[in-house]
């Protein structure tokens, strides 16, 4: 076999290895063998080197006019080193290209890879033609990783950092769930079930709502399978995460009751001009209303896009006594304006508030100026009330961090993020 012929053999080679464009491998060797040549040839001005891309013949030209062919071994010793370096330096750039536009297509899917090692935390993934980095904070806090152990990841990030191609895998992506919901539910993959939201706390829980567009397609269930086989598989794939799939609905407060579920729910009010919902749930309910550590009421809220107050209905009457407790309060009101107030639905200072001077001018008995009034005394009174419901919030998260149980919750300023009662953890 001629020199020529072993040249071509491995180009085709390297283009199936490497998935490296054949033409480009051809450009980068040339260029290379111009560098070779110039050691050669330093007095040739518009020195070109041209591959026959039939016969591997190397063709040596000054401009475009050739002036001699020769085979690849025909190049000194010092001067095949310099077009290896530099032949080396491109196929690496090229590579490096073809790995790049490969994993730019992925972000936003999940590869399978082979753990390799861990480094001050950070776990390095063999995903292919490229590794994978997992960095710390985009792993589950349960998970353990080890070498050689298979794991699946979200691609997130796809960067350049010289010739290096930097892949950025995680873990605690929601994407990641709702990819392995693609994956295990045809009916997903095929647009008949619709992921509508999706909320996660990794290594935890997750809650994801979903709705059919096909009646006769149940999505609840599609999502579980026969017996809890899709749901298991995602389930041991996230190590034991808990998954809540709750039915989408388009009126808030089946949504709501839904995301809360198992708990039940008595019934809800709602604050729309601050997409805010007071839910009252019987007593025996809170713990689970709530969840471990305000768990359940966290992931629903931001699952609902509403802010979740939790309340026992004896809490909720003794709030709500305290309210009309305000009304009564306002001066120079009489006993049958306070009726009508309470018809109208002022039942408290936050409800004067809410609802403003335009609304209580259409009370009977209450004009501009009287209303004006009320206003500004309910707008005090308001804020001092927010001010005791806070301490009192604060003093039941101290005393809950402390060890004591006193049954005492803040009755009106609840914070779906933080709520921490003194009931069992669920």
């Amino acid at each position: 076999m001629s020199g020529s012929e072993d040249f071509l053999r491995h180009i085709d080679s390297l283009h199936r290895e490497k998935g490296i464009d054949r033409e480009q491998l051809f450009e980068s060797i040339e260029t290379a063998l111009v560098s070779a040549a110039r050691k050669r040839y330093p007095n040739v001005e518009e020195l070109r080197v041209r591959i026959d891309r039939g016969n591997g013949a190397i063709h040596l030209m000054d401009g475009d006019i050739p002036f001699e062919e020769m085979e690849p071994a025909a190049f000194g010793r010092i001067a095949a080193q310099t077009a290896r370096q530099v032949m080396i330096q491109r196929i690496r750039e090229a590579e490096s290209e073809v790995v790049y536009e490969e994993f730019v297509a992925r972000v936003g899917t999940i590869v399978n890879g082979i753990i390799q090692r861990v480094e001050r935390g950070t776990v390095i993934c063999n995903i292919g033609k490229s590794d994978g980095i997992l960095p710390r904070q985009e792993q589950i806090p349960s998970e353990n990783y080890r070498p050689n152990e298979r794991i699946r990841a979200y691609v997130t990030q796809v960067r350049k950092k010289g010739n290096k191609v930097v892949i950025i895998l995680s873990r605690t992506h929601p994407d990641l769930v709702r990819e392995l919901f693609e994956l295990e539910v045809p009916e997903i993959y095929e647009h008949i079930v619709e992921i509508r939201g999706l909320v996660r706390e990794p290594g935890y829980r997750t809650k994801i709502a979903v709705s059919s567009s096909d009646s006769r397609v149940d999505a609840v269930g599609a999502c579980v399978g026969v017996r809890g086989s899709r749901i298991r598989n995602i389930v041991e794939e996230l190590g034991g995460e808990k998954i809540d799939i709750v039915r989408w609905n388009e009126s808030p407060e089946l949504f709501i009751r839904n995301a809360l579920s198992p708990s039940e729910i008595d019934h809800l009010e709602f604050d729309r001009n601050h997409q805010r919902a007071r839910v009252i749930v019987p007593d025996d309910q809170l713990s689970l209303a709530i969840g471990r550590k305000g768990q359940n009421v966290r992931l629903s809220s931001r699952l609902t896009g509403w802010n979740l107050d939790i309340m026992t209905v004896t809490q909720h009457s003794a709030w709500r006594e305290k309210g009309r407790q305000e009304i009564a309060s306002l001066p120079g009101v009489g006993e049958s304006t306070i009726n009508n107030m309470f018809m109208a639905g002022f039942e408290s200072f936050h409800d004067i508030v809410e609802l403003g001077i335009d609304d209580l001018m259409k009370i009977k008995g209450i004009g501009a100026i009287k209303a004006q009034e009320i206003y500004n005394f309910a707008v005090d009174g308001y804020k001092r009330r927010l001010e005791e419901d806070s301490r009192e919030l604060a003093e039941a998260r101290e005393k809950k961090n402390s060890g004591q149980t006193t049954g005492k919750v803040a009755p009106a300023v609840f914070e779906s993020e933080s709520v921490l009662l003194e009931t069992d953890d669920r």
